[in-house]
């Protein structure tokens, strides 16, 4: 039952983990600014979701590689 929860929390991390990525503005701008990240981009709020945003993903992909690992150990 434990391995079941662990596959979930796998599935949902990863499908974030892509959105987050995406949300990151790149050299050209990523999917953030079709959602109006670009409107306010000399404004010095952006700095803050851009910081933001950074910790929700390091966050995502922790959580990630720790079931990751988890599930490889149950597993073997």
């Amino acid at each position: 039952m434990l391995t079941v929860v662990y596959i979930v929390v796998e599935i949902i991390s990863a499908f974030a983990l892509v959105f987050l990525i995406l949300m990151h503005s790149g050299k050209g701008g990523g999917l953030s600014d079709m959602f109006g990240g670009s409107v306010g981009a000399a404004a010095q709020g952006s700095t803050v979701v851009e910081r933001n945003l950074d910790r929700i993903t390091v966050t995502v992909a922790v959580v990630f590689a720790l079931t990751s690992l988890t599930l490889d150990l149950r597993l073997q």
